[in-house]
């Protein structure tokens, strides 16, 4: 192969043998040749550029190693173009030999593939974009619970309500009194007999004047307006206060008091009281008709839920002890007569659970339970004589079976003594006729 001539007139030196072979073939740089027609063919035998080849450059193992194809890698690929160039004189020229020759494909080479230590990057960016979001999986909405505990009004909470101490009421109610009959005696309206009794000198009768009427009726009105709200509170007893419908708060207060007559008063009982119910239908979880007496211990706390949050807060009260003792009862047996499971007759754990679910229903109307228990739990007759029998069979096999116990471990005991001492040296036959009679003796004795 004769050396290429370049455009400096020099003659550069020939290609080797082995960068030859390499350079051969290098894909996705110097292009793939492709078969063209005819007179494509003779058109580029009449254009062909004599391109001078580049200078050739040591390899580098470790890029020929990771490029994964043969030939020369992509950096000294990129290397040999950048070298060439630079030994072309201007920029026409290079343009020129830059073109491809016709009838050949070129491939970009991409930019992060000379710089290695960008492609994990730019591959891992690219994998983050091109990879799917993930499907959102549908969850279903969680359904609401079937029963919820009722919640009261934040706005209606008891508050203190407008009284003053009686005395006011009775001193405001009497000067009042008194400047009416200073009018009165003015206007000589007044017997003289009663004037006379209070040493004052009657006046004769002049009538009543236009004058006269405007401090009478000032003066009376004060004084209905102060006698008529005076009352009496008891202990243990509250009054709510409500003006057109509005709650305007409790007195709690005791003895005589003065409130305004305007002020509409309903007085509730805020005493520890309890509530002893009547015999109540019920089942247990097997769905055995129950008969239930509960006693309730509770208190009004907030009058102002008491009264105007619920229409009767007693009645109130009874219907949710029946409700309640309902769902309590029905999660356990009343009897478990071969099992040691819980029952019913677990007084005071039945007692627990009906008190905390007790309160959580009350509590919106006022009202605190301190204690709900029940004090009876029977069959309901049509079943009670049938659950009896039943108890009693249970009974009698319970006993059977401590009977039995008692007397094995008082055979094994027996028996386990006299061979252990040495009092006796027994043979399987004679330690079975010792343990038979042994359990007669001690079945007869306990049966007796």
């Amino acid at each position: 192969m004769t050396a290429a001539r370049g455009q400096n007139g020099t003659e550069d030196e020939p290609e080797p043998e082995h960068e030859r072979a390499a350079g051969g073939v290098v894909p996705a740089a110097r292009g793939q040749v492709e078969p063209e027609p005819v007179h494509a063919q003779a058109e580029a035998g009449a254009e062909a550029v004599d391109i001078p080849p580049a200078t050739p450059r040591p390899r580098n193992p470790a890029d020929a190693a990771n490029s994964g194809v043969p030939g020369p890698g992509v950096a000294e690929i990129v290397a040999q173009a950048v070298a060439r160039g630079m030994e072309e004189a201007g920029a026409p020229d290079l343009a020129k030999a830059a073109a491809p020759h016709r009838g050949t494909s070129v491939t970009e080479v991409p930019v992060h593939l000379p710089f290695r230590a960008d492609a994990a990057d730019s591959a891992a960016a690219a994998t983050a974009t091109a990879r799917p979001a993930p499907a959102r999986t549908y969850r279903p909405a969680r359904p609401a619970p079937g029963r919820r505990v009722p919640q009261g009004d934040d706005r209606l909470r008891e508050h203190r309500g407008p009284v003053l101490p009686g005395w006011v009421g009775v001193a405001v109610g009497g000067l009042a009194l008194a400047g009416c009959t200073a009018v009165l005696w003015r206007a000589g309206i007044v017997p003289a007999p009663l004037v006379a009794a209070f040493g004052a000198a009657p006046r004769a009768y002049r009538g009543l004047h236009a004058v006269h009427w405007p401090p009478l009726a000032f003066l009376g009105v004060v004084a209905l307006v102060a006698l008529g709200g005076l009352g009496r509170a008891r202990t243990g007893h509250a009054w709510v206060l409500t003006l057109f419908g509005r709650y305007r708060g409790t007195v709690r207060r005791t003895g005589l008091t003065w409130v305004s007559p305007l002020l509409l008063r309903r007085r509730v009982d805020v005493r520890l009281r309890h509530w002893r119910s009547d015999p109540m239908p019920a089942v247990d979880s097997d769905g055995l008709a129950l008969q239930v007496v509960v006693q309730v211990v509770w208190q009004v706390k907030d009058t102002a839920r008491a009264t105007l949050a619920v229409a009767d807060h007693t009645a109130y009260l009874a219907e949710q002890v029946e409700s309640a003792m309902a769902r309590v009862l029905s999660q356990l047996p009343a009897d478990a007569f071969h099992d040691d499971a819980p029952t019913l007759r677990d007084a005071e754990a039945v007692g627990d659970a009906l008190t905390r679910m007790l309160a959580a229903e009350t509590e919106a109307v006022g009202i605190e339970v301190y204690s709900a228990q029940p004090t009876r739990i029977e069959y309901a007759p049509e079943v009670a004589e049938a659950m009896r029998r039943r108890r009693v069979a249970a009974i009698d096999a319970k006993h059977r079976d401590a009977v039995l116990t008692s007397v094995v471990d008082a055979v094994d005991d027996t028996v386990h003594r006299l061979t252990s001492r040495g009092l006796v040296e027994l043979d399987d036959y004679e330690r079975k006729a010792l343990v038979k009679d042994l359990t007669v003796a001690f079945c007869t004795g306990r049966t007796e």
